[in-house]
């Protein structure tokens, strides 16, 4: 990153007003739209630590929100993998959670017990839900692509809830009774 350190903007898409904040380390927060702006503000702040002040983004930033607008748009696939998160203030297991989440191609899904099941107990299938349901990365760590059993669309913590879930997916290409992973 550059010498801006730390700072946030909001940014109009396809799909409303979302929010990216930024450190030195790469981007420390993104946020689907809220009613208003001013709660997208809100909510993509309300766990980083400090004041993070509203800037200019910087190159590398300005190039995330560009490939996040087009992946909102449907207009590239959304796998914004490459972008770089600065993930240091989680855990341990939300981080491994948030990165086995990003490996699932845009357009696929899996669900909160196969992925449980990926990282070695199924019994993990509740904390990756209520993992998914804290994801400041929304939706470049894509918690949208990981649902409930029988493929319903369990928690989704955007404004919208599951609507905006499946609106995602969407836009994604995904079909539900598509083809999963595992066919």
């Amino acid at each position: 990153m550059d010498g801006h350190g730390h700072g946030h903007t909001l940014f109009d898409t396809a799909i409303g007003v979302c929010g990216m904040a930024w450190g030195p380390a790469g981007i420390t927060a993104v946020q689907l739209p809220e009613p208003s702006p001013e709660g997208t503000r809100q909510r993509l702040l309300c766990n980083l630590p400090g004041p993070v002040p509203e800037h200019e983004p910087p190159p590398m930033v300005q190039s995330a929100i560009t490939e996040l607008k087009a992946a909102l748009r449907g207009e590239r696939p959304a796998d914004l993998r490459h972008l770089p998160l600065d993930m240091s203030r989680l855990t341990p297991f939300l981080q491994r959670v948030y990165e086995r989440a990003r490996a699932i191609p845009p357009g696929q899904t899996l669900t909160y017990g196969e992925l449980a099941a990926e990282m070695g107990d199924r019994n993990l299938a509740r904390a990756i839900g209520q993992a998914m349901g804290a994801n400041p990365f929304a939706p470049v760590v894509p918690c949208h692509r990981v649902l409930a059993a029988g493929g319903q669309p369990g928690g989704f913590s955007a404004s919208g809830g599951a609507i905006t879930k499946w609106r995602l997916l969407e836009i994604e290409g995904y079909r539900p009774g598509g083809p999963s992973l595992f066919d």
